[in-house]
């Protein structure tokens, strides 16, 4: 059973997403919250696997709620999937690098959206290439970056670099192999040690560390 916390201000939000969640048999609902800081200490009571968290809140929101959960040793199995408009929130970015391991649109439909808290549930970062590409290049246009590589980027190979940036790009395994001509194999190695040196939990936060670190233009 996967344990879901939802987290929105807005009523008709959070009615839609439990009549859904609780129409599956290996799906738990274990509270809803209005705010951030109502999410945070539903999420430090309930423990659940998976919270779906808006951003825009009143008080704490959402982007704050995330990187409190994110900095919680005993929520450290819990997963944070943000909710998002693309169009008014500039802060997707900051979430995924406070832990998130992924974003929705706010009109995504149920079974993209039930898709995704079992996704993230098995450890898989919610980052389709398409979505990256867009937010990356939405992030590019819309703020100043200041670089801050990341302390063990030079214990990566030349190869491995690549391969980062490569996902910061929002490229698939596939596409990463067909690009440098390698077998898909030896393109999820490669990003599997990347994410050991760099301590990225998911591939999220690779795409974060390849954006901070310079490697995404």
């Amino acid at each position: 059973m996967i344990s879901v916390l939802v987290a929105d201000d807005q009523d008709i939000v959070r009615r839609g997403l439990r009549a859904l969640i609780e129409d599956e048999d290996d799906l738990d609902l274990v509270g809803e919250a209005a705010d951030g800081r109502d999410a945070v200490a539903l999420a430090r009571r309930h423990r659940p696997d998976v919270v779906l968290m808006d951003i825009r809140m009143p008080g704490v929101d959402g982007l704050e709620a995330t990187r409190r959960i994110g900095a919680t040793a005993e929520l450290a199995h819990t997963r944070v999937i943000v909710l998002t408009t693309f169009e008014t929130d500039t802060y997707v970015l900051d979430a995924l690098r406070f832990g998130a391991s992924g974003f929705l649109l706010k009109d995504a439909g149920p079974d993209d959206i039930l898709a995704a808290i079992r996704l993230v549930h098995e450890g898989q970062a919610l980052l389709s290439p398409s979505v990256t590409r867009r937010v990356v290049r939405e992030l590019l246009q819309a703020r100043s970056r200041v670089l801050r590589p990341h302390p063990q980027l030079g214990d990566l190979t030349a190869r491995e670099r690549e391969v980062v940036g490569l996902v910061g790009r929002g490229m698939s395994n596939d596409e990463i192999a067909a690009e440098l001509v390698l077998s898909p194999a030896t393109a999820r190695t490669h990003v599997s040690r990347a994410m050991i040196k760099l301590g990225a939990r998911d591939r999220a936060q690779l795409v974060v560390f390849a954006y901070q670190s310079g490697l995404v233009d």
